[in-house]
């Protein structure tokens, strides 16, 4: 039963990553993500069902449009794979099902806004909002199935923390961080608390280290200046997905330390 829950959730992301694609495509444009159908930019021409099979098509395409001969970014086909996989290990690693439809959403906005993050420096706050809007009553649900509602008050209280700790960060240090990333971090705060407090803890302690280790090592090879920009939206969902996947045995490993 678990190995066809994987499965289906490795498909049902395969087809969500398709999507995602689009949206990352489109919202900086502030284009529609559901009209026109999909097709290539460079051409317009509509790209057929045939053509449109999630990472199958790229690679039998060779990443290049069936009408122009156009490249199609590579990033699509990563995008679609990243959430199938993300999307299996969901399946595997939380303990009900219950609690899946919603930390799929969030896998699936985290890529969305991360991608967006490193392409234009900025996190749309529609991404930010219809997450919330999609992944509270999920929550809700996941709590009546689960008999968690108290999960619900540690979710409210994980996200409000968040969200007003990297307010003070946001107005303490100008220009070290955007708005965008307080309202993600809230967003992250409120899914990481329905598990508990500490996974809050976790996980922006992860999004701070991983965040911490590539931006040392670019200033050891000076690739990058101490005044350079780097996009903080990629690293808080990362950290937030790690700690949804791998919280438990984490926290254990620092308790024991």
């Amino acid at each position: 039963m678990q190995v066809i829950d994987e499965v289906v959730a490795g498909v049902f992301g395969l087809i969500i990553g398709s999507f995602i694609g689009v949206v990352v495509d489109r919202v900086p444009r502030k284009e529609s993500i559901v009209s026109p159908p999909s097709h290539c930019v460079a051409c317009s021409a509509p790209i057929r069902a045939y053509d449109n099979i999630p990472v199958v098509s790229y690679v039998v395409l060779r990443g290049r449009c069936r009408a122009c001969g156009a490249r199609i970014p590579p990033r699509d086909a990563l995008l679609e794979l990243g959430t199938g996989i993300l999307f299996v290990l969901l399946a595997w690693r939380l303990s009900s099902a219950w609690e899946l439809p919603a930390y799929c959403v969030l896998a699936a906005s985290a890529l969305a806004i991360s991608a967006i993050d490193i392409e234009h420096m900025r996190i749309p706050s529609a991404l930010v909002y219809v997450t919330a809007a999609l992944g509270a009553p999920l929550l809700v649900l996941a709590s009546a199935g689960m008999h968690r509602w108290s999960a619900l008050a540690s979710a409210a209280l994980g996200g409000a923390i968040a969200f007003v700790v990297f307010a003070a960060l946001f107005y303490a240090v100008p220009k070290g961080i955007g708005f965008g990333d307080v309202r993600l971090a809230g967003l992250c705060g409120g899914f990481l608390g329905w598990m508990g407090y500490r996974e809050v803890v976790a996980g922006f302690v992860i999004s701070f280290l991983v965040a911490g280790v590539p931006a040392a090592l670019l200033l050891a090879f000076r690739k990058v200046q101490r005044r350079t920009k780097i996009p903080f939206g990629p690293f808080l969902a990362a950290g937030t997905i790690i700690t949804v996947l791998f919280g438990a045995p984490i926290i254990h490993a620092w308790s024991s330390v």
